[in-house]
């Protein structure tokens, strides 16, 4: 029996994924953004409702973060599942 469902892994999932994922959300905004330019200083978007828009700098690394972050969330979710299944395959 596989006792790493995604009920019992969810909490483990949200802090590692999220963690990481953000992480190289970030990393992947920024160098996007270096490659490409940040546009104009009135864009960066560091100031309250902008922090979310993705048309402004700050936005945009914002939202990369947050689906990078979920993404990586589900893929430990499937990790995990996928382990306790191969543990339950072996019998132990």
């Amino acid at each position: 029996m596989n006792k790493l469902t995604y009920s019992k892994t969810f909490w483990t999932a949200l802090i590692a994924g999220v963690t990481t994922g953000m992480g190289n959300g970030s990393v992947f905004g920024a160098a996007l953004m270096c490659a490409l330019g940040r546009g104009r200083f009135e864009d960066w978007g560091g100031w309250h409702g902008q922090n979310f828009d993705p048309s402004t700098f700050q936005g945009f690394v914002d939202w990369c973060m947050l689906v990078f972050g979920f993404a990586f969330m589900f893929i430990v979710m499937i990790a995990a599942r996928r382990h306790g299944e191969l543990e339950a395959a072996a019998g132990h």
